[in-house]
């Protein structure tokens, strides 16, 4: 049975913790700065806990990737293509991680997450009129490329995945709302990817994946709603917010 064994009181943190990262992780990514710490109070070794949080988040993922086509905020025939990118990285990616250990990636994380962050301030109205009119030029490669990196990055380590999918799909033209949309698809598969990588190496704890999972489903949906409800001026904030979040989070744990 998934659910025996589960201590009745780390439920009620697990659900909370789901419902809130999935809201937050609906819209803008950043998602794992919550449920992975909540994730590590269950005491599941760690390579366990990566791989049930990948189970929780891909309900999560699941769930806003299908409010965001409902609401047509996606660019099917692209997120299509890019699709099976994303999903082949990140399980290649999940392998890497086995063998390699993720922290050297930590500094790198830092600067390019201050990087995207800058330059969204200092574009202020970058994102809210779509300007995408297929892709063109470099864009024809580059964007496939960034599918297949940022799915591995996220198979391998993970902070600020969803922050770096929207970025690259501003620079392509699109507005936040579904340069979100497209992030949310992308994430998904590279959720897919990494959680089947993890399955067939036994790091998964069904049981406490699925309570958490449960959760992240209702705070997907919510989180997707409000940020298709309230556009631009709800997912930018918010973006900028959690990325500044996660560039203080990695240089905390940088130092330690």
């Amino acid at each position: 049975m998934p659910f025996e064994g589960i201590p009745i009181e780390i439920v009620g943190p697990l659900l909370l913790a789901g419902f809130l990262s999935a809201f937050i992780d609906a819209a803008v990514g950043g998602g794992g700065l919550i449920s992975l710490p909540a994730m590590m109070m269950t005491g599941l070794p760690m390579g366990t806990v990566l791989g049930t949080n990948k189970l929780a988040s891909m309900m999560g993922s699941m769930t806003s990737t299908l409010s965001f086509l409902h609401s047509g905020k996606v660019d099917k025939r692209l997120a299509l293509r890019l699709f099976p990118l994303a999903f082949v990285g990140a399980a290649a990616g999940a392998l890497t991680v086995r063998v390699l250990s993720p922290e050297f990636m930590r500094s790198l994380v830092i600067v390019l997450l201050l990087l995207v962050t800058a330059y969204t301030v200092l574009k202020k109205d970058w994102g809210a009129v779509s300007t995408y009119e297929g892709l063109k030029g470099r864009a024809v490669w580059l964007c496939p490329v960034a599918a297949f990196v940022l799915g591995y990055y996220d198979g391998f380590f993970g902070p600020g995945t969803g922050s770096f999918l929207i970025f690259a799909f501003l620079t392509f033209g699109f507005d936040f709302v579904v340069a979100a949309g497209n992030a949310k698809v992308l994430n998904f598969a590279s959720n897919i990817g990494a959680l089947l990588t993890f399955f067939l190496a036994g790091a998964v704890n069904v049981g406490y994946g699925l309570i958490m999972g449960a959760a992240m489903i209702f705070g997907a949906f919510a989180g997707s709603r409000v940020a298709i409800t309230h556009g631009v001026r709800y997912v930018r904030p918010l973006f900028l917010v959690v990325s500044f979040i996660l560039v203080g989070k990695q240089v905390w744990q940088l130092f330690q």
